[in-house]
């Protein structure tokens, strides 16, 4: 992004979507170890997302 590569937006939303299912993923166990990844995931996906945009 910070030179300005064509590809910085597709890169941002494939972080984004293998963020979110790594998050969903992990959401799925009950570990306290699983919910903090599914939480810190989700929080990646969010932001690359609004990098996407």
């Amino acid at each position: 992004m910070a030179q300005e590569s064509e590809f910085a937006h597709e890169i941002c939303r494939l972080c984004a979507d293998i963020c979110k299912k790594c998050g969903d993923e992990c959401a799925k166990h009950d570990a306290p170890h699983c919910q903090e990844c599914a939480q810190a995931c989700h929080r990646c996906a969010e932001e690359c997302a609004a990098m996407a945009s």
